[in-house]
C-alpha cells in the first residue's frame, strides 16, 4: 500500500510539472515574463520533491519523463534569466543544466538544445572576460562538440578578441548561431570597448574625440560623452579631444619590481580560477 501511495504521489507531481511546463512555454511564447517567472518558481519547488533528479538519481518508475521535464524547466530558466538581465541567476541556471547535460547521459536522450546552451555557457564566459574559466570549460566538452556551429562560433570570438580583432568580433553579431545569444552580444560588446578604453589609456595621451568614438564602436558624440561621463571619470575633454593624463598610471607603477608584482598577482589569480 506504501508503495502504491508513493508511486501515486510522484505521477501527481509529473503530470502538475507537465502541465505548468506547457503553460510556461505558452507564456514564453506570449513574451510574458512575469508569469514565466512565477510557474519557474512553483515548478523549481515542484522539483525539489523528485528523488529521481540530482544528485540522488534514484531509479524511479517515471524517472526517464521526470528528468526530461527537470531539464526542459532548466533550459526555460536560462532563456529567463537572458531576457531578465539576471547574470547571477543566469550563471546559476547555466551550473544546474549543465549537471543534467553530463550527468544524465546514457539515462535520457539527449537534448537538441544541449551544444547550443553549452555555446551559451561559454559565451557568457567570455562576455565577462573569464577567460581561464572559459577555457577550463572547454576542455571539458567532447571532441564532437567542438565543431557544432554554437561552439566553433564562440570559440571563434574567443580568438577574435585574443587578437584584438575588435572590428570582425563586434560584426560577430550579425551572424549568431542561435536566437539566445544575442543577449550575450551586448555585455560582449561592454567587454570589448572596456579592453580598447584600456589600451588607448596605455597608448596614447589624447585623441580627437571623432577618433576616440570610432576606436570605442560608438555612433554619436553623445553616445561617447555619457560613455565618459559614467564610465571613465577620469578622462578630460579638452580642445574637442580626450584626454587620458588623470588615467595614467602613477610613475612608480612604471618600475620593473611593481610590473613583475602586479604580473605575479595575474598568475596567481588565473592559477586560482583554474584550480
Amino acid at each position: 500500500m506504501k508503495r502504491d501511495a508513493a508511486s501515486q504521489s510522484m505521477d501527481s507531481e509529473l503530470e502538475e510539472a507537465i502541465c505548468k511546463l506547457a503553460w510556461l512555454n505558452f507564456a514564453r511564447a506570449r513574451g510574458d515574463v512575469d508569469s514565466c517567472a512565477a510557474l519557474l518558481s512553483e515548478l523549481k519547488v515542484l522539483l525539489t520533491r523528485i528523488p529521481s533528479l540530482p544528485p540522488s538519481f534514484e531509479k524511479t518508475p517515471n524517472a526517464v519523463e521526470e528528468l526530461k521535464i527537470a531539464r526542459a524547466i532548466y533550459e526555460n530558466a536560462v532563456i529567463l534569466s537572458l531576457k531578465i538581465n539576471d547574470r547571477e541567476a543566469l550563471e546559476r541556471n547555466c551550473c544546474q543544466l549543465k549537471e543534467f547535460y553530463i550527468n544524465t547521459c546514457g539515462m535520457i536522450p539527449p537534448s537538441p538544445e544541449e551544444y547550443p546552451f553549452l555555446g551559451l555557457n561559454l559565451l557568457r564566459l567570455l562576455a565577462e572576460n573569464r577567460i581561464a574559466e572559459f577555457h577550463t570549460e572547454l576542455e571539458f566538452l567532447p571532441l564532437e562538440a567542438l565543431n557544432h556551429p554554437c561552439i566553433k562560433y564562440v570559440v571563434e570570438l574567443e580568438q577574435s578578441l585574443m587578437e584584438g580583432a575588435y572590428n570582425r568580433l563586434i560584426n560577430a553579431r550579425q551572424a549568431v548561431p542561435h536566437e539566445t545569444y544575442v543577449y550575450l552580444m551586448d555585455l560582449l560588446s561592454e567587454t570589448v570597448r572596456d579592453e580598447v578604453a584600456e589600451c588607448s589609456v596605455e597608448a596614447y595621451d589624447y585623441l580627437p574625440i571623432s577618433v576616440a568614438k570610432k576606436m570605442l564602436m560608438f555612433t554619436s558624440d553623445q553616445e561617447l560623452l555619457e560613455y565618459i561621463s559614467e564610465e571613465q571619470s577620469e578622462w578630460e575633454i579638452k580642445n574637442c579631444s580626450v584626454h587620458f593624463d588623470m588615467a595614467k598610471p602613477k610613475s612608480h607603477m612604471n618600475l620593473p619590481s611593481f610590473k613583475l608584482f602586479k604580473q605575479a598577482l595575474s598568475y596567481a589569480r588565473e592559477l586560482e580560477q583554474i584550480l
